[in-house]
């Protein structure tokens, strides 16, 4: 699990973003929210690999299960057998912060003491009402931001949030996003994260572990565990990255009848366009592969049977590909 962080911020003096895949270097003071900012890179079950790592910024729940589903990767890929959020059952036990402590799911016990039946836990952060960005919710002035706009909404920063504390209120977390709870696994009490959601199961900031840690952040790599495992042994040159070329796409099926996907050999390192004209030329949808994924593609329930073409585009490469569509 990562944070909310993708290492993207504002850069006052150039009035752009920089750093993380746009490469530069950011202020660091308004710093971009991967969970807003990335939605359309990431698979399934809300994650995507970076850095090395296939990983997860928030509750690893399947798109397509979601009360208001706000992503339709979940129609290419089967959402069945990923975790699912339960509302009746205290949510499962899905990782440990580098303090040691616990993440749970969504959902846990109304009360801290075990009792009260389940509940959704909440975030104590909401968004700021603010209009510029020159400030934190503390009050302090800092470097300006970007303004708020369509471009740039609320919500699309980890500053644009505050804390709100929630006395009595136990289905409230904390400034780190957890809690003193009995939870299944420690009916003695333990603290605990929990990866919060909201009341559409869509993620929720600060998603998992909060901006800080509760405990002492003791590690930043696990190197040695004692419990038994089955273990992942990865390719030795690790996850790679690809130019577009002939020989580097592939699209699949075809013929095609309800859908067409365009899949890279592997990862991609910009942003890359996937056109569909017909056999005269017209633009019937665009897409993108977009820049940290591999795959895109095309609802054709409502084509015809016939040619089709698709252009794939990059900054330096243009590659076309036929395929044909053909229903019963």
């Amino acid at each position: 699990m990562f944070d909310y962080r993708d290492g993207v911020s504002w850069k006052n003096s150039t009035n752009s973003l920089a750093g993380g895949p746009l490469g530069g270097t950011g202020d660091g003071v308004w710093n971009r929210d991967a969970v807003p900012a990335e939605k359309a890179g990431f698979d399934c079950s809300k994650g995507h690999p970076a850095m090395g790592n296939y990983h997860h910024h928030q509750n690893p729940s399947a798109f397509k299960l979601d009360l208001n589903v706000i992503s339709n990767v979940c129609t290419l890929y089967d959402a069945d057998g990923l975790y699912a959020i339960d509302s009746t059952q205290h949510s499962p036990l899905i990782g440990f912060a580098y303090d040691g402590y616990p993440i749970y799911g969504a959902y846990g016990y109304a009360n801290s003491n075990g009792t009260g039946g389940i509940v959704r836990m909440k975030s104590g952060f909401q968004l700021r009402s603010i209009t510029v960005r020159n400030t934190y919710y503390t009050g302090a002035s800092v470097t300006a931001g970007p303004p708020v706009n369509s471009t740039y909404p609320l919500g699309l920063f980890r500053e644009d949030y505050e804390f709100i504390t929630h006395t009595g209120q136990d289905d409230y977390l904390d400034i780190h996003n957890g809690r003193f709870c009995v939870t299944p696994e420690y009916p003695a009490g333990t603290y605990a994260y929990f990866a919060t959601v909201d009341a559409n199961w869509n993620s929720a900031y600060p998603y998992a572990v909060g901006p800080t840690f509760y405990g002492n952040k003791v590690a930043a790599k696990v190197t040695s565990i004692t419990e038994a495992v089955s273990v992942y042994n990865p390719s030795p040159t690790g996850i790679s990255q690809t130019k577009v070329d002939e020989n580097s796409i592939t699209v699949f099926p075809n013929p095609a009848s309800d859908m067409i996907a365009v899949q890279m050999e592997n990862l991609v390192t910009e942003d890359i366009v996937a056109n569909l004209f017909d056999i005269t030329g017209r633009l019937i949808y665009s897409t993108k592969i977009y820049q940290g994924s591999t795959m895109a593609y095309f609802n054709t329930q409502t084509l015809y049977n016939g040619d089709y073409f698709i252009q794939i585009i990059s900054n330096s490469t243009v590659v076309t590909k036929k395929v044909v569509i053909i229903k019963e």
